[in-house]
């Protein structure tokens, strides 16, 4: 979300493979959050601003509409934390705001889509930090996926091919990678935080994400200067209310009707449709080998789902 965090409680597996209304209710919020997140990378780049002000204006009016919306579905009363489960959301809060500023610092220096791939390597990340971190096992099929995974990334980055390449787009490129993998693990380290954040609703934790962030990056575009009026302030009010507002409440009603298996796949329409915009704006194409790394990371990051 850079998509948001804890989903709203899923639907069982039955493991039937028959789709019921309410489950194709939710195919549908997914397909439609996962193509709303594709659009994420050209607001950010038709707003041109520096990353800390595009994150300012997502996390302000991402307060505002999740606000809105908490108050017409009664559930503001969920904000009122305290003791461990604020500790946790102010922990989480903190990782979220980095990973939106590498990610979006990470478009300016990549493109779109390749910076959208490589952050999907988190659940790599997740699984490390669990064994590491809370002594979770890793079966062989857990590590033989995530080996898997790895060498589609290498092949989605580009990196294989360009490695002769030099010059400093080359280094920025590299850069932009790096930047894309340490959002990808602020964001591993959030999922870990808010699975064990009791006492906190997805609500809660999506929202004070937000709150943080406006108040701690208030300062920043006093500083570096506001946006002129007029379209770039559209791009990024955008950001907020429709990628952060709306985002979450269609991808979480969408996950509430919907087992896990199912979810694991439908997660991957948002790298696939931020490929096609890429394409579709700016002309930006990944060639044969990255998308056979993109399959590959697919396959791979579904079987660690699975198996988790």
């Amino acid at each position: 979300m850079t998509r948001l965090i804890t989903p709203l409680p899923r639907a069982p597996d039955t493991g039937t493979g028959i789709t019921s209304p309410r489950e194709r209710q939710g195919v549908a919020l997914m397909l439609g959050g996962g193509l709303l997140l594709g659009t994420i990378g050209v607001f950010v780049e038709e707003a041109g601003q520096d990353p800390l002000t595009t994150v300012w204006f997502r996390c302000a009016f991402g307060a505002l509409a999740l606000l809105l919306w908490g108050g017409v579905s009664g559930r503001l009363g969920e904000l009122r934390l305290r003791g461990a489960a604020l500790a946790a959301v102010l922990s989480a809060s903190v990782l979220m705001l980095a990973n939106w500023a590498l990610f979006f610092a990470a478009i300016e220096r990549t493109s779109i889509g390749v910076a959208t791939v490589v952050f999907h390597v988190q659940p790599l990340w997740v699984l490390a930090l669990g064994a590491w971190w809370l002594r979770e096992r890793v079966s062989w099929r857990q590590a033989s996926a995530a080996l898997l995974a790895l060498i589609g990334l290498a092949l989605a980055s580009g990196v294989l091919e360009g490695s002769s390449v030099g010059g400093q787009h080359w280094n920025d490129h590299l850069l932009g990678l790096a930047m894309c993998l340490g959002a990808s693990l602020s964001y591993a380290g959030v999922t870990l935080i808010a699975a064990r954040a009791l006492g906190a609703s997805s609500f809660a934790l999506a929202w004070w994400q937000c709150a943080v962030g406006t108040l701690a990056l208030a300062w920043w575009p006093s500083l570096q200067g506001w946006p002129v009026v007029g379209a770039s302030w559209v791009w990024l009010v955008g950001l907020g209310v429709i990628h952060t507002g709306l985002a979450y409440v269609v991808l979480y009603a969408g996950m509430a009707r919907l087992a896990t298996n199912r979810i694991a796949l439908l997660q991957f329409v948002y790298p696939i449709a931020a490929i096609l915009m890429d394409w579709a704006v700016y002309g930006r194409t990944l060639d044969a080998v990255q998308l056979t790394g993109v399959a590959l990371m697919a396959a791979a990051l579904t079987a660690v789902r699975r198996s988790a």
